[in-house]
């Protein structure tokens, strides 16, 4: 079955911050409505990184489908490009079975990607980049002089230290003798073909915050360091993107040594509920989103997310 042979196919996405039950809701969601679960988690996309990542175990699926789960090695980057193109080929595999495919996951970059599409920007030109990391590692201010000399709109967006996005836009100017935001401004390619009904969950601040706490706490006594240390064993560098995720970076530092377990730990809370705040941002920002106060797990809650996407599909049936 190809992308332009599913029409208008029902298509659930599950969104929201980090330890909010989304994984909980997908679930349940699933066994509902006849789902597998696709991953929407960068984090997630990569072997060996369980804990971390609060992968849910094989024994707790519950029988259903997982897919772009462990699809990637840790010392690779998937990009939200290739993410996007390989979650395409699962919805459309999912659909061909006639069963509702349910994106799970915080990571907005990558569900934009899935739907929206990127701007079909040139591909990432390693010499080039290792030559821009050197002069950053050199030079921090210059690449951000770069963009305000030859892209001032971009200069404008990306801030001084935001070392990936820097190197990113530099990387576009070069590549294409234009300004970046031309680049980024070309038309995208939607996956057509497929209409989605997103669910946003949004708890209770205090709530989310106590539970990351607790959680961040936890992943030091259940296992994150001997995950890391074997990961750092095998081969992975301590820069590997995925090492540089929550949880991973903090605990990376304490096996070299750079911090002590206490501070790890408080440095992990902190860093999670800046990012949880920072993904509710993000998605606040996309269009359509149906928010449910509450955590996944909450029975009510998963109750007015049945009902409020059976009311959608019926609705979209007349």
């Amino acid at each position: 079955m190809s992308t332009q042979k599913a029409q208008n196919h029902p298509v659930l996405a599950i969104v929201g911050p980090t330890g909010s039950g989304k994984s909980d809701l997908g679930l349940y969601m699933a066994e509902q409505f006849g789902g597998e679960i696709v991953n929407c988690d960068s984090v997630q996309v990569y072997t060996g990184l369980d804990i971390g990542s609060a992968k849910t175990p094989v024994g707790d699926r519950r029988g259903v489908p997982h897919h772009l789960i462990d699809v990637a090695l840790p010392n690779q980057d998937l990009t939200a490009g290739a993410y996007a193109r390989l979650a395409r080929q699962a919805i459309v595999a999912i659909l061909s079975r006639g069963r509702l495919p349910v994106v799970v996951g915080g990571t907005g970059l990558y569900l934009r990607a899935l739907f929206d599409g990127l701007s079909p920007a040139p591909l990432r030109d390693e010499p080039l980049r290792h030559r821009l990391q050197q002069l950053h590692a050199r030079r921090p201010p210059a690449l951000h002089r770069f963009l305000r000399r030859f892209d001032e709109l971009t200069a404008r967006r990306i801030h001084p230290n935001d070392k990936q996005k820097l190197i990113r836009a530099v990387e576009l100017i070069i590549l294409r003798r234009q300004p970046a935001v031309l680049t980024q401004q070309q038309p995208r390619d939607p996956f057509r073909g497929v209409r989605v009904f997103k669910i946003g969950l949004d708890p209770d601040r205090k709530d989310l915050y106590a539970r990351l706490d607790k959680r961040s706490a936890h992943l030091f006594e259940s296992g994150l360091l001997e995950e890391t240390a074997k990961l750092l064993g095998s081969g992975v560098l301590p820069s590997a993107k995925p090492l540089l995720a929550l949880g991973y970076r903090q605990a990376v530092q304490m096996l070299r040594g750079e911090i002590p377990r206490d501070q790890a730990i408080r440095l992990c809370q902190t860093k999670t509920r800046q990012y949880a705040k920072r993904q509710l941002t993000w998605f606040r920002h996309e269009p359509d989103v149906n928010w449910l106060n509450g955590f996944g797990l909450d029975p009510a809650i998963q109750q007015r997310a049945v009902t409020s996407f059976a009311a959608a599909q019926l609705d979209a049936q007349q």
